[in-house]
This record gives structure tokens, sequence and C-alpha cells, in this order.
């Protein structure tokens, strides 16, 4: 039986609800949210498949480092840290092997080289982030800091962490929840509390699928901790969700990463916006740009946010926010006033290129055409 999305599309964005149907009858096992806000106002909530309803939520990986990013954009905007700042004026541990001269900017634009240690990182470590920093303050880096980048995928949640607990003496999930999560009613945490356990649904892989050989000491290896086994089981044991790393062990839905992103860019419910415009310049103007170091592939970085590019055209130029490692996605583009959620429950191969850049390109399109 053909599936439908189910859910709420307003006026004008009818065209984005028949593409994302359109992907349900190509697939029958398809199970995904998707949720659009423009200029404050929600404009799509919608979800489908046979175990997700508009209340799941489930893990968004590195969709996670965005939702920290936001809450780090409120002590840059309160001048609690300089981004041009040396990285050890708040974390003077840090200074080794030659990482003294390293700035906050480019500490979290993935140009430390740190993108992991040899041997991995264990499972009680990856849900201690102060462990896992002072590892990190005193490895040395595996390419000479600031003069490349790669993706930092399980390190750069811990920089922010380690930075936000020296700068205001506590956690950075403790300050999104406090400041952002429970103020503005965002479906989206770092640390799944009890109380919304059951509304949490496993990430869905193919388990039986054949690896490509990954060199645990290459640097993709070390960048992935591939001793620690598949990445895409870690949210759905409890412990990892619990913990909330900012590198990757977020769980939300679609509908409250698009919320969170417009909260913060365009004011949500007729409010102003968390972040001020000189705020969202400063934490989403593009860093490095070029080949990632660890994956060998085009990427755009800003401060931690990505950014649009055309091997990842998920906005305009302007547009900022993240992805995840089952394809997850979650943006704010102010070129269109968009707060943009999209949380598949079954990882999708190859990534963010696939049903995300075809449902964003929808919405802009309406969003074009009703503008005109």
């Amino acid at each position: 039986m053909i599936q439908h999305a189910k859910g709420f599309a307003a006026e004008g964005f009818a065209s984005v609800r028949r593409d994302f149907d359109a992907m349900f009858a190509a697939d029958p096992a398809y199970s995904a949210q998707l949720a659009v806000y423009h200029h404050g106002r929600k404009v799509l909530d919608l979800h489908g498949g046979p175990d997700i309803t508009a209340d799941s939520v489930t893990g968004v990986f590195s969709c996670s480092k965005g939702v920290a990013a936001l809450a780090f954009g409120l002590l840059v905007q309160e001048d609690l840290v300089d981004l041009d700042a040396l990285v050890t004026r708040y974390w003077p541990e840090f200074g080794q092997h030659g990482k003294d001269a390293l700035t906050v900017r480019q500490l979290l634009s993935h140009q430390a080289g740190l993108v992991g240690v040899l041997g991995g990182f264990g499972m009680e470590e990856y849900n201690d982030s102060p462990a896992v920093a002072a590892r990190l303050a005193g490895a040395v880096p595996f390419w000479r800091p600031g003069n490349a980048f790669g993706y930092h995928a399980l390190t750069m949640g811990v920089f922010l962490e380690e930075l936000c607990l020296r700068l205001t003496g506590q956690r950075l999930q403790d300050v999104y929840a406090e400041r952002i999560r429970d103020p503005f009613g965002i479906d989206m945490f770092l640390g799944l509390p009890q109380e919304h356990e059951h509304r949490y649904r496993n990430v869905l892989f193919d388990e039986d699928a054949v690896q490509p050989f990954v060199d645990p000491a290459g640097i993709q290896g070390i960048s992935g901790n591939v001793v620690a086994g598949n990445l895409l089981a870690l949210p759905n044991i409890r412990s990892v969700r619990e913990a909330g790393s900012a590198s990757g062990a977020g769980s939300g839905s679609a509908e409250g990463l698009a919320r969170l992103y417009a909260a913060a860019s365009t004011g949500v419910d007729g409010g102003e916006a968390f972040l001020t415009p000189a705020t969202i310049a400063a934490m989403s103007q593009e860093q490095v740009w070029g080949i990632d170091r660890v994956f060998s592939q085009e990427s755009a970085f800003a401060v931690v946010f990505m950014k649009s590019h055309p091997r990842l055209d998920f906005g305009s130029q302007q547009a900022f926010g993240h992805d995840g490692a089952n394809a997850a996605l979650g943006f704010s583009d102010p070129v269109y006033g968009l707060g943009f959620g999209y949380v598949p429950q079954r990882a999708e191969e190859g990534g963010t290129p696939g049903h995300a850049m075809q449902l964003s390109a929808s919405v802009r399109r309406a969003v074009l055409a009703l503008t005109g």
C-alpha cells in the first residue's frame, strides 16, 4: 500500500508535500519527518512511515553540532569568548605540542588536527567529555594546526563542551536546555530525559551491509573512531543519548530542528530571535573551503556550522546548519527566512545529498513562488 505523509502544510507549500509524498511512494519502508518555519511561522510539519509519528524523536547524529553551536553563540554574543583569542586563554592545558598558537575560531572550524587519538576512545570515554578533552589537550595534532582543515566528527563537540564549562562553569547541555530548549519549547535534546524515552525510535540501518575496510590508524579511521563499532548504532544506546554528546548524540524531531533554527534567526511565535544578526554573521561566516583532509572531498565550514556549497547545496550562501550521519539536516537560511528540519528514521545510503537536498530545494522553490 502506498503511504502518504501526514501532518500540516500551509498554503503555498503543497508542492513540497507532493515531493515528500513521492518519496514514500518510491519506498514502502521510507520513514521520516519534515518541518519548516518561514519567517517564524510554521508552514510544514509532516511525517510518515511504519513507526514514525509527529511525536517521535530519534538520533540526529552530527546535527547535534549545529544545536550546540547555537548555544555557544550565546556566549559569543555576551562577550564571554573572543573567537580570535588563543584557545589557551580559556583552556591553558590545550597549548601543548604546537597547539599554543591556535585561535578559538580555528579550533571551531576544523583546523586543529585533533580528529581523534590513535587507538580510539572507548565507550566509557565517549560519554565522558572532560576525560576526552584532557586527552586531546595532551595530544600531538595530525597536521600543523591552522594549515589544513578536516572534519572533526567526534571531537568538535568536546571542544565546545570544554570551552563552555571553562567559560560559564556549566555544561553546554545545561546552557542549551535552560536558555534555549525549555524557554522556546524546542523538541530537540542534547541528553534525552527519561520522561521522553517512550518517544524514542531506534535509528534503523542495514546491520548486514558489508563495510569497506577502514584502517583504524588512518585519518578516516581515527576520525570515525572505528574501534567503537558502527557509529549508526550509538544513539540507540540509552547511556549515549542520555549523555547527549554535542558531537553527535542529540535526539529530536524535525519540528524541533526547524523551530530551533527559526528561534535563533527569525524568532518564532512573534518573538525576537535569540541570536542577533551580528552574532549570526560572526558564527556563520565561512572560514574554510576546499578539500577536507579527512574525507578528501569538497567541504565548507563556518564556526562549527556547515556551509552550503555545490556538493551539499542546502541553501543560499548565507545559510548555515549541520547534517547528520543518518542524512538528517537542520539549517537556517536568512535569505529565505527559513528554519528547516529533516529527520529520517532509517539511515540513508549516500547521506545528506539525497532526500534532504531534494526537499530543501523544493522548499526554496515554494518560497520563491510565493514571493514572486
